[in-house]
């Protein structure tokens, strides 16, 4: 995978759940050949969406397994593999089973808080533990830690596979930064679908998006649209989200998606502890946003 394929619509993809709280591998199934019918551009698989931090080793191996087999190479996927202990990372890179996977997302670590320098030795570290591409995910909302715009740049430059950065600090200028100064082979994301369209007028090369769980084809057009320079037609599918955006987030991520995929009749509204489900407030806001879109199966 070259920073060329990491371009247009990813998914983060939700990991739906039974109404016994087991992963749901046939609603898995289903959701997979929706997002590959919709015209998707990547996968990024177990990651923030996935409530990867609640499913045992097991599942993420037959989650894996099942998209990979699922998929079947028509577009490239990418794992969720990172944490704020930079050895274990190193150890699952190392021994794990990567088969059918075309790239890494890992997150900056989380909790400890390390200086920008320890930011920069951890992400070299990983890299330089895997042969696959690195895509850096810069989060601060949930990590507490900011990576710069110079911690970025440097890794960009310095370590040959890490060809990209999902970018959800919410911060233009420091996205606006990365996305002047980076090298060619550098490709910058969005990480907040909120942000995807002005992301892509700066220069941002697509988005890994959460409402593209629900709306691939929708979301995907006005994704494809912007990155044609197609802003007059682009603008209005933007627009046309703008409150189901606030909404999927109001009572957390992916509480907001999976009410939207249950309304949509495509999983159960189920997450496992410590989230829940979205209040019914805002899933039935959803609901009438959906009917008002005319958006059904």
């Amino acid at each position: 995978m070259t920073h060329k394929q990491l371009k247009g619509l990813g998914i983060a993809l939700v990991t739906p759940f039974t109404a016994e709280g087991e992963v749901d591998y046939a609603a898995l199934r289903r959701l997979v050949t929706y997002q590959l019918d919709g015209g998707i551009d990547f996968l990024c698989i177990l990651a923030t969406t996935a409530e990867t931090p609640c499913l045992t080793a097991e599942e993420r191996q037959n989650i894996k397994s099942l998209v990979v087999e699922t998929v079947k190479g028509r577009v490239p996927i990418i794992m969720g593999c990172g944490g704020n202990n930079t050895q274990q990372v190193v150890h699952t890179l190392q021994t794990d089973d990567f088969t059918g996977i075309d790239g890494i997302l890992s997150v900056c670590p989380f909790y400890n808080k390390p200086s920008q320098e320890g930011l920069y030795q951890h992400f070299k570290t990983v890299a330089e533990a895997t042969p696959l591409p690195v895509v850096l995910y810069n989060v601060p909302g949930r990590t507490g830690v900011n990576m710069t715009a110079e911690t970025t740049l440097r890794l960009a430059r310095n370590v040959e596979n890490i060809v990209a950065v999902k970018e959800a600090s919410g911060n233009f200028t420091q996205i606006d930064d990365i996305i002047k100064n980076k090298p060619a082979q550098f490709s910058v994301l969005s990480g907040d679908d909120g942000i995807t369209f002005p992301l892509i007028t700066l220069g941002a090369t697509g988005v890994i998006s959460v409402i593209g769980n629900a709306l691939p084809h929708e979301f995907g057009r006005m994704v494809r649209l912007a990155l044609a320079g197609d802003y007059q037609n682009a603008l209005p599918i933007h627009h046309q989200f703008t409150e189901l955006f606030k909404l999927l987030f109001v009572d957390g991520n992916p509480a907001g998606v999976k009410a939207m995929l249950n309304a949509m009749g495509l999983i159960e509204n189920q997450l496992r502890l410590p989230l829940v489900p979205a209040n019914i407030t805002t899933f039935s806001k959803i609901a009438d946003i959906l009917r008002q879109l005319n958006i059904r199966l």
